[in-house]
């Protein structure tokens, strides 16, 4: 048994995280201000004697009461409706946030992970992404503060690694999706599964052509959880190497709800990735993991969630 730390543990992902963990029959600490996460992702777990909740920013110094052995640090607002509404917040929470966490991991001489994001990779010219890919990342626009954040963590982790022999683990995350997303997240699942759920168009932005690949929230867990403990300490794509564009998710969507929707295209936001698409060639090879759940099931799932939600 394992003491865990899991930051942004009451968020989308972590939440799923924290769940697992204690499955594998390991204590967790889960702490979160709450900003974008939510205290009923969690409240189950409350009962469970190997759970700890601890209600904190990050960008305050950690401290917990007993060591730890791992941290996870998925502490950010992560969708494109926060990078407009607290750009100052997520930047901090990238810098000064991992900075504290990275000081608990060197206190503890703890393992920690960094959930990066596809986001370093900006809109790329490379297609598939590989992790040796450097990126195009405009660091001035409207997405900035998240990119330019978890690029800036990378490289802190990095300079700990090197510096002070913390031990690293860097997962790039791509498009991840299922239950406990937010319904107002302004990412594509949940804004399709919002407007179908109440009969209105399903809004496209730009011609709909633009590709994302789509990771189901478990097989996310599974890969965060397999490059922790693996010995792999250079970043690794952790996502679905399956591509679809936004028009063919469109009509997916209308699939899955037995409805055809009407679409609604409006202009395409400043930078806005063209093309998302990992190539998991790493990830297979060193960790043996890949996606399980395919992309009809994974829609199934969350759209029950977001039914119950509605």
């Amino acid at each position: 048994m394992k003491t865990i730390l899991v930051a942004g543990g009451a968020g989308f992902i972590g939440s799923h995280l924290c769940e697992e963990l204690l499955k594998l029959g390991h204590r967790v600490f889960a702490i979160d201000n709450l900003l974008t996460g939510k205290r009923e992702n969690i409240e189950h777990l409350f009962q469970n004697p190997k759970f700890s909740w601890i209600e904190q920013d990050v960008r305050v110094p950690v401290y917990m009461n007993v060591p730890c052995d791992q941290i996870y640090n998925l502490a950010s607002p992560a969708s494109p409706v926060d990078f407009e509404k607290m750009p100052v917040t997520i930047l901090q929470t990238g810098s000064k946030g991992h900075q504290n966490l990275l000081d608990w991991a060197r206190a503890n001489k703890a393992r920690i992970l960094l959930a990066s994001t596809s986001e370093v990779y900006g809109d790329p010219l490379v297609h598939p992404q590989t992790e040796d890919y450097f990126g195009n990342v405009n660091s001035f626009g409207p997405r900035s503060c998240y990119d330019e954040s978890k690029r800036y963590a990378e490289a802190l982790s990095l300079a700990h690694k090197m510096e002070f022999g913390v031990e690293i683990r860097i997962a790039r995350i791509f498009n991840t999706y299922g239950p406990r997303m937010r319904p107002e997240d302004g990412r594509v699942i949940p804004n399709f599964f919002s407007q179908a759920l109440k009969g209105q168009p399903l809004t496209i932005y730009g011609t709909g052509n633009q590709t994302r690949s789509l990771c189901y929230v478990s097989d996310q867990v599974q890969g965060l959880i397999s490059l922790m403990e693996s010995s792999v300490d250079t970043p690794v794509n952790i996502g679905n190497p399956a591509e679809i564009k936004i028009i063919d998710l469109a009509k997916t969507i209308s699939e899955v709800c037995g409805q055809k929707f009407q679409h609604e295209f409006k202009p395409l936001p400043k930078n806005d990735p063209q093309q998302r698409r990992p190539d998991i060639t790493k990830a297979k090879s060193l960790l043996k993991w890949e996606p399980a759940i395919d992309l009809h099931e994974g829609l199934k799932r969350t759209l029950a969630f977001f039914k119950s939600r509605s």
